[in-house]
């Protein structure tokens, strides 16, 4: 029996659930993505690089886990097994082969431009299906996904 949780509607419920299953395989992709970097990355700078990838992708996890948590209060499922998320995740596969310090960050850059774009699209669909608070998780992953790209963008200058 579906729950009617804090006075939402069945479909503002499903709409949310779905929406934050999505972006959570995104989000897990994405931060898999960034250790991949932080743990291959050489070049120039090389230490600022590897950290800075690491906190970027700690601040990022903190999203995974309210996501997560989210469809849970919502008395759904959150799907984020490995092989879930590698058929879930609507972001590009990061490649494997590369080092260059420039190189990562340009491929963590693409993708998290990408992501932002999603969870910015999702801001408006739980909104429109009338979860505030699910768009307010959103809005909030968001603004930091946004912050760590230009962090980010700002060692390509």
């Amino acid at each position: 029996m579906a729950v009617n949780v804090k006075g939402l509607s069945d479909n503002a419920r499903k709409t949310a659930i779905a929406e934050l299953n999505a972006r959570l395989a995104d989000a897990l992709a994405l931060s898999a993505a960034i250790k991949q970097a932080h743990w291959n990355v050489k070049g120039r700078n090389f230490i600022a690089v590897h950290e800075l990838f690491d906190t970027v992708k700690a601040r990022l996890d903190e999203h995974v886990d309210m996501m997560a948590e989210r469809v849970q209060v919502l008395d759904g499922v959150a799907v984020g097994t490995v092989e879930k998320v590698a058929k879930a995740s609507t972001l590009k596969e990061y490649p494997t082969d590369l080092t260059k310090a420039e190189d990562h960050i340009k491929a963590v850059c693409e993708r998290m431009r990408d992501y932002g774009e999603k969870v910015r699209a999702a801001i408006d669909a739980t909104d429109e299906a009338g979860d505030a608070d699910t768009a307010d998780l959103f809005t909030a992953a968001s603004r930091t996904a946004d912050k760590d790209l230009w962090f980010l963008e700002s060692h390509l200058e």
